[in-house]
C-alpha cells in the first residue's frame, strides 16, 4: 500500500486516494488567481497542525513580509509556527532592492552568480535544520525562464526534482499555467513531476468557475474530473462530488 501524504484539504485526499504519495514531486499549475500559493501553504500548515510534519516554503517572487500578510487572513499564524521551529520560509527572490547581489537564506551572492545549485544548497540546509517533512516551492517559473533552451530547462528541472526527492520529503512546486482550457497546450515541466493538479479559472455557461483536475498522479488511481473548488477564510475546499459541466 502506498504511504500517503495527506493535504488536509477538504474534498482533495478523496479525489487522490488518501492523498499525496509521500516522497513525490507534485505540481501545481495554475493562472493568475487561482489559489496557487495557498493550496501550497495549506498542505504545509496542515502537514504541521494535523500530522505532525514540518515544514520548508521556498519563495522565488514574494519576499517574507508581503507573503506574510497575504496568508493572515487564514488565521494560519505563520510566524508562530516559524518561532516554534516547525516551519521555515526561505526568501530565494533573484531580483532584490539591494544592488548587485542576491539575499538567499543566509547566503548573499552576486546577481551573476544566482544558480540552482545555490538554492538547492540553502533548501538542503533548512529542510535538515528543522527535520523538515514537507517543501513547497513557489513559483518555479522565474526560475525555468532563466533557461531559454528548452534542453536546459528539463536538465535544470530534473536537477531540482532529484534534488528535492533526496530531501525526503514530500514536495509541491508551483508554476504559472501559460494556456487555458480543456484543450490547452501542455507544459513539458508537466511531463517531468510525478503527479500535476490544475488550478482553472473556466468560464461555464454564463458563470466563472474555480476548477481543479488532477491530471495525473504516480501509485495512484485518481478521479481525473475536473471538479468545482471554492477559497475562503477557511483556504481551499473542493467539492469532489460535484460537476463542472
Amino acid at each position: 500500500m502506498t504511504d500517503r501524504a495527506r493535504s488536509g484539504v477538504s474534498g482533495l485526499d478523496e479525489i487522490l486516494n488518501g492523498g499525496i504519495p509521500r516522497g513525490r514531486v507534485i505540481l501545481i499549475a495554475g493562472g493568475p488567481g487561482t489559489g496557487k500559493t495557498i493550496l501550497a501553504t495549506q498542505f504545509l500548515v496542515n502537514g504541521i497542525k494535523r500530522y505532525g510534519e514540518n515544514s520548508v516554503f521556498v519563495s522565488l517572487e514574494e519576499n517574507k513580509q508581503h507573503y506574510y500578510s497575504e496568508m493572515e487572513k487564514f488565521s494560519w499564524n505563520l510566524a508562530q509556527l516559524e518561532e516554534q521551529k516547525k516551519f521555515a520560509f526561505i526568501d530565494a527572490s533573484p531580483i532584490r532592492n539591494v544592488p548587485g547581489e542576491v539575499k538567499i537564506g543566509k547566503l548573499t551572492i552576486g546577481k551573476r552568480d544566482f544558480s540552482l545549485l545555490s538554492l538547492i544548497e540553502v533548501m538542503r540546509t533548512t529542510v535538515r535544520a528543522i527535520n523538515a517533512q514537507r517543501i513547497a516551492v513557489d513559483t518555479i517559473a522565474s526560475l525555468i525562464f532563466q533557461y531559454p533552451d528548452m534542453v536546459q530547462r528539463r536538465s535544470a528541472m530534473l536537477d531540482l526534482m532529484e534534488a528535492l526527492v533526496g530531501m525526503d520529503g514530500t514536495c509541491i512546486i508551483n508554476t504559472e499555467l501559460r494556456s487555458v482550457g480543456m484543450e490547452r497546450v501542455v507544459e513539458p515541466e508537466e511531463y517531468l513531476t510525478h503527479g500535476v493538479i490544475l488550478l482553472q479559472n473556466l468560464q461555464v455557461g454564463r458563470s466563472l468557475v474555480r476548477v481543479l483536475q488532477v491530471e495525473k498522479m504516480r501509485e495512484t488511481q485518481v478521479d481525473m474530473q475536473p471538479r468545482p473548488y471554492n477559497i475562503s477564510e477557511a483556504g481551499i475546499e473542493v467539492f469532489p462530488k460535484e460537476s463542472v459541466f
